[in-house]
């Protein structure tokens, strides 16, 4: 199969298949040029007769005409993985010296330089011909709220008739077609790929999820960003990062003059002390607050946009209205909380900033639904059940202050109960496990402790974690606290629990469809896991209905 055929494969079938079909062709002088890499093995080829047509660091992925870029990797180096790279078609390899020696006699040029990594982003671009400068690029940054944002953000780009296409942690949308996503932010190769795909096809806008390890690692290293956004910054990646200080230096490189990925405007969120520095330390960004006495630091800029008046939620929506430069605008949201009052201010001031009024924007966020985040799962049942993302300990309190909200709310005089159903990621920051846990317990009424994705950790070692962090709260103020590893049992026990006006939260996984154990990833979705316990409890059969972001029908999912 051709370049050409394969990338007339659906989008949505592969990852694999963001390619453009037309991509340019460089000739490999050229790539010693870009790099300043030292060809070896190279006996007998004419650098300027050898054609590269992309670049590919999975050597499963490589198609005929690419660069192979053998990295060293945290457990083997990419060049390892050459040999296979060549039978698939690679006419040439990017490595470093480690990498080089490694690799006998491929019968193509091996490319050498120190440290390939930190010219990986801006290869991939130029390979791909800087497809990023025809595009209006929208970096969501932050510890909470990125995948929100990002999806209100694109359907108030919609809104304006622009083409849109969406990376992010959830999925990669680009008109049509959809593919899940495997990390937040792709590595640059991938990255620059779907760019040169995406103005192929005509998109002229896209937003994306900016994660800390994509700017650490240099992921969105030759993406040029029109607008970066800062929604908020906790405690996350520690096992990543060396502190909160690194994990802040990370995200900052998105807003940094002086960093070669900077946003031509910036826009923060200064609800929290984390903004308000961020915002201190810049010329002129567009600043959002949704408090009447935002987080402040000394040279803070006051709010550009902030909430006019109180906010009214009832029945899961929340109204609102943002009063920025060219005057108030409604806002009414589907997404419940307080926290997603800051991602919807937030997502009209980027619009604005992307050069969409907000008073055109802001009706496309009422139709917005986020996969997993705060989704109901609606069987009829007379208590609510819901699933949430929250995997942090912020997050975690924040959900859970939301539904207690809703609680009083719903019945003043005598609130309903909370139970929380949550574990926490193995091979992660393990510091955050016992937060998780207190914030779990300080906020329910019964705090079921279970498993996440373990992945190669020993269960039980991260659950008594999360136990240990939840008995710390003092017994007056703490939920009623069980542990039970296996997590369909532990959202079993919870809708068993609940009574008429109560609410099951179901915390951490949120529109993951997977639970990774020792290594290994088996099917599971919470959202299906739970609306298998409420049916079993009920006794019915029911079709639970849920929405795309743009509010057609997105997915019917039948329990029986």
């Amino acid at each position: 199969m051709s370049r050409s055929e394969r990338s007339k494969v659906p989008a949505q079938s592969s990852p694999h298949a963001l390619r453009p079909a037309g991509p340019p062709s460089t000739p490999l002088t050229t790539v010693l040029e870009l790099t300043g890499a030292q060809p070896v093995q190279a006996s007998g080829f004419d650098p300027a007769r050898v054609a590269v047509t992309g670049i590919e660091q999975r050597s499963h992925a490589v198609l005929p005409g690419d660069l192979f870029a053998g990295l060293p990797g945290a457990k083997a180096h990419g060049a390892r993985f050459a040999a296979d790279a060549v039978a698939r078609g690679a006419v040439a390899v990017f490595t470093d010296a480690q990498g080089a020696e490694s690799i006998g006699d491929l019968g193509v040029p091996v490319l050498v330089r120190e440290r390939p990594r930190e010219v990986l982003g801006e290869l991939s671009a130029a390979l791909y011909g800087n497809p990023s400068r025809a595009l209006r690029v929208i970096g969501i940054t932050g510890t909470s709220g990125k995948t929100t944002t990002s999806y209100l953000v694109e359907a108030g780009l919609a809104a304006a008739g622009l083409s849109t296409a969406l990376i992010g942690t959830i999925e990669t949308r680009i008109g049509g077609s959809r593919v899940p996503s495997a990390l937040t932010t792709p590595e640059a190769p991938q990255l620059h790929a779907m760019f040169a795909l995406m103005v192929e096809q005509g998109v002229r806008a896209v937003v994306m999820e900016v994660s800390s390890h994509a700017l650490a690692l240099g992921r969105v290293d030759g993406v040029r960003f029109a607008v970066g956004a800062f929604t908020n910054l906790s405690q996350d990646h520690l096992d990543f990062h060396r502190d909160l200080d690194d994990y802040f230096g990370a995200k900052r490189r998105l807003f940094d003059p002086s960093s070669p990925v900077a946003a031509r405007t910036a826009v923060v969120c200064v609800d929290d002390e984390w903004g308000a520095r961020l915002a201190a330390d810049l010329a002129g960004p567009v600043t959002v607050s949704t408090t009447a006495a935002p987080a402040t630091s000394p040279t803070a800029p006051p709010a550009t946009w902030k909430v006019a008046g109180a906010v009214d939620a009832h029945g899961g929506e929340q109204r609102f209205t943002a009063d920025g430069p060219d005057g108030e605008v409604p806002v009414r949201l589907r997404l419940p909380g307080r926290y997603n009052v800051a991602n919807g201010l937030l997502a009209v001031a980027v619009c604005a900033a992307a050069g969409v009024e907000a008073a055109v924007a802001a009706p496309a966020l009422a139709e917005v639904d986020v996969p997993g985040r705060m989704q109901r799962i609606d069987l009829g049942q007379d208590f609510l059940a819901v699933v949430d993302y929250a995997h942090k300990p912020a997050a975690v309190e924040s959900v859970v202050a939301t539904l207690r909200a809703h609680l009083r709310a719903e019945n003043p005089a005598a609130p309903g109960r909370l139970a929380v159903v949550v574990g926490a990621g193995g091979d992660r920051d393990a510091g955050k496990r016992p937060l998780m846990g207190a914030a779990g317990a300080r906020g329910a009424d019964l705090l079921i402790i279970t498993d996440d994705n373990p992945r190669t950790e020993d269960p039980a070692v991260i659950r008594a974690a999360l136990r240990a962090g939840a008995l710390e709260v003092p017994e007056a103020e703490r939920a009623e606290v069980r542990e039970i590893g296996d997590r369909a049992a532990a959202v079993a026990a919870a809708v068993e629990w609940a009574r008429p006006g109560d609410v099951v939260l179901v915390a951490g996984k949120g529109h993951e469809t997977g639970q990774e154990i020792d290594g290994v990833k088996q099917p599971f979705d919470d959202r299906e896991v739970l609306a298998a316990a409420v049916r079993r409890v009920a006794g019915t059969a029911h079709t639970i209905h849920s929405r795309s972001p743009h509010g057609t029908d997105a997915e019917d999912l039948t329990i029986s």
